[in-house]
């Protein structure tokens, strides 16, 4: 129960607390859907249904950037759905993911023959690319760019794989990089942010990489258990013959320093990150943003020479998740807990692991950027009425908790690929 697994983190247990009773609406507003369209509404309905993670922060948007978001969001996720499925041969799949940007201009265009679980933005498309032809040409524009290289991109890796560490960037780029270049100048194009925020691709393509890193890190068991593999042989071949041999005990050991070597490469984007949410004026654009990388850093922290990466899932908890999501709405909080997390990560760094000077030495350039003086503000004040609270609802009876702990299941997911 993830009240129970907060009772030795008494601001997470705090935070879980405050956040059921209200304290969500300070920074995942309700939107009103009354005046939305029918169409519309389904599509908020399809957000919903294909990512909790996402559909709360996308709905907490400003204004008009929050339906071209969101109709983004959709296009993409079909998109990604085409994919994903293994259900389709080879010789459809890969014209259908380089022509997936012209469906947006044909009205009846659908597709039902998928298997995936979230098919449904496959099978009424029409309605999806209706709202889509409804945006704002400027938006359409970026929408359309982006579907038709990010399906030439998939498109090439369907029968090709990730063999070298550029190969890893380039994957990445297609379906993460893409992303975060797509939404910057969504950003940008509404004036919500200043033109550099959609100019400056490398900072934005950093954005989605490290994302999409730290999600492929962490879903290694599971993508193996799909027979899915995204990890860069170049870098796992210097350990195992085959990518599956690190599940077995004997070789746990060069798993993880292999682990620590990937973790240490997705480091290296932490600095772009930074300079990026820098920019950004907007707040509902700055949650949007800060809360899936903040996010990321704490999953990076939690997987680090951790052999349970190889054993099980790793997650990091809901209370740690809420307090992280209350926490970054500002820069110097952000730089803050990027301080907190990669100080977890130095201090754990093994004297014998192969990748050591190397993870020192970029988390010696991440303390420039995320300086000390920015240190969260203590909240060791707060410690007795947590510790009280702890207390009271630990000696609560277990019914009670029980009904509690759904508490962030709607708005609390921190996997996703």
């Amino acid at each position: 129960m993830e009240f129970v697994k907060c009772l030795g983190h008494p601001e997470e247990f705090y935070n879980l607390l405050r956040f059921r009773m209200g304290g969500r609406r300070n920074f995942i507003t309700k939107m009103d859907q009354d005046s939305l369209s029918s169409s519309l509404k389904t599509c908020y309905k399809y957000l919903n249904q294909t990512s909790r993670s996402f559909a709360a922060v996308i709905q907490a948007l400003d204004g008009e950037i929050r339906h071209a978001v969101c109709v983004f969001y959709l296009v993409l996720r079909a998109l990604d759905t085409v994919e994903d499925d293994m259900s389709i041969s080879v010789e459809k799949k890969v014209p259908m993911l380089r022509n997936f940007h012209t469906f947006l201009y044909e009205p009846e265009w659908r597709f039902t023959e998928s298997t995936q679980k979230d098919r449904q933005v496959l099978e009424d498309f029409p309605t999806i690319s209706l709202e889509f032809r409804n945006l704002a040409e400027k938006y359409q524009t970026v929408i359309a760019d982006i579907c038709q290289k990010m399906g030439c991109g998939m498109a090439e890796f369907v029968d090709k794989h990730v063999t070298s560490k550029q190969d890893w960037d380039k994957y990445c780029h297609y379906v993460a990089g893409l992303v975060g270049i797509g939404l910057s100048r969504l950003f940008s194009t509404s004036e919500f942010e200043d033109p550099l925020v959609g100019e400056d691709t490398e900072c934005a393509n950093s954005m989605g990489l490290f994302l999409q890193k730290t999600n492929i890190i962490r879903d290694y068991l599971e993508d193996q258990q799909e027979g899915r593999a995204f990890w860069p042989q170049e870098v796992w071949g210097r350990y195992v013959k085959k990518l599956e041999d690190f599940a077995k005990p004997e070789n746990i050991d060069v798993a993880v320093q292999c682990l620590n070597e990937l973790i240490t490469n997705t480091l290296h984007h932490i600095p772009h990150v930074i300079t990026y949410l820098s920019r950004l004026r907007n707040q509902s654009v700055f949650n949007f943003c800060a809360i899936p990388q903040v996010m990321a850093i704490a999953t990076l922290a939690a997987c680090y020479n951790n052999q349970q990466v190889f054993r099980g899932v790793v997650k990091i908890r809901k209370g740690q998740a809420v307090t992280l999501m209350m926490d970054a709405t500002n820069m110097p909080a952000v730089k803050a807990i990027i301080h907190q997390y990669i100080e977890e990560i130095y201090h754990r760094i093994p004297n014998s692991d192969p990748s050591s000077s190397k993870t020192k030495e970029v988390i010696s350039t991440i303390r420039t950027q995320s300086l000390p003086n920015c240190q969260l503000i203590s909240r060791s004040h707060y410690s007795p009425i947590y510790l009280s609270f702890v207390m009271l609802l630990a000696a609560l009876s277990w019914q009670y908790l029980s009904t509690l702990t759904q508490v962030t299941e709607d708005y609390v997911q921190t996997g996703e690929h």
